[in-house]
C-alpha cells in the first residue's frame, strides 16, 4: 500500500534536515501515492538563512499555504496517513500538545491524533525546558512519536549532510517507508 504523506516544515534551526527529507522522500515515490507539504514564513526565512538558496520551491510536491484550511489534509476523510514534522519548532510542538490548530501545520497534526495515524515531529532544540518536555509525553501519550534531530555516529559520517542523513533516516524508517540505509550490525560491527 502506498503512503499520503504530509510534510510540515517549521521555523526551527535545522533546515538542512527538511532539505534532506524531501530529497529521499522524492527517490521513494514508488512507496507514496502523495505527498502534501506545508511551510511556515519563518520555515521559509530560516531555510534561506541556512541553506542559501531557495530550493525550497523546486520540489516536485503539492505546497499549501500555511492557512489553507481546504488542503486535503486539513479533514481525516481525505486519508492521509502519515504527518511528518521537520523541523519541529518547540511552539509548534506546544500548540500540538495543547489541540490548538491556529494554521494548517496544527490542524493537520490534530487531524492525525484524532484519527490514529503516525505523527513523527522531529524536535529541534536545546536545552529543554520543563514545557517542552511536558508537551513531549503529551503528544506521546495521543500517540505521536518525538524523534529528537540527535544524529547518530555509528555509520562514520564524513561530511553534515551525513550527519543529518542519520536523522533523516530514522524518521523515514519511522514513517514505515523502506530506505537503504545503515542499520546497527550491519558487517559486523565491533565495539
Amino acid at each position: 500500500m502506498k503512503r499520503k504523506i504530509i510534510v510540515a516544515i517549521t521555523g526551527a534551526s535545522g533546515a538542512i534536515y527538511a532539505k534532506l527529507l524531501l530529497d529521499k522522500l522524492s527517490l521513494l515515490m514508488d512507496q507514496i501515492e502523495e505527498i502534501g507539504v506545508v511551510m511556515s514564513d519563518n520555515a521559509k526565512d530560516v531555510w534561506q538563512f541556512e541553506l542559501k538558496n531557495e530550493a525550497f520551491k523546486t520540489y516536485p510536491f503539492v505546497f499549501y499555504s500555511k492557512n489553507d484550511f481546504m488542503a486535503p489534509f486539513a479533514s481525516g476523510s481525505a486519508n492521509f496517513d502519515t504527518m511528518i514534522v521537520c523541523p519541529c519548532s518547540m511552539g509548534t510542538l506546544a500548540r500540538i500538545a495543547n489541540g490548538t490548530s491556529s494554521d494548517l501545520t496544527t490542524r493537520a497534526a490534530d487531524v492525525i491524533l484524532k484519527e490514529r495515524r503516525k505523527l513523527i515531529l522531529v524536535a529541534r532544540e536545546t536545552p529543554l525546558n520543563l514545557m517542552h518536555i511536558q508537551n513531549m509525553l503529551t503528544v506521546t501519550q495521543a500517540g505521536g512519536i518525538i524523534c529528537p534531530a540527535s544524529p547518530s555516529f555509528y555509520s562514520q559520517p564524513q561530511c553534515i549532510e551525513d550527519v543529518a542523513a542519520t536523522v533523516v533516516d530514522r524518521v523515514i524508517s519511522l514513517a514505515g517507508l523502506k530506505i537503504d540505509s545503515y542499520e546497527w550490525g550491519q558487517c559486523g560491527n565491533k565495539l
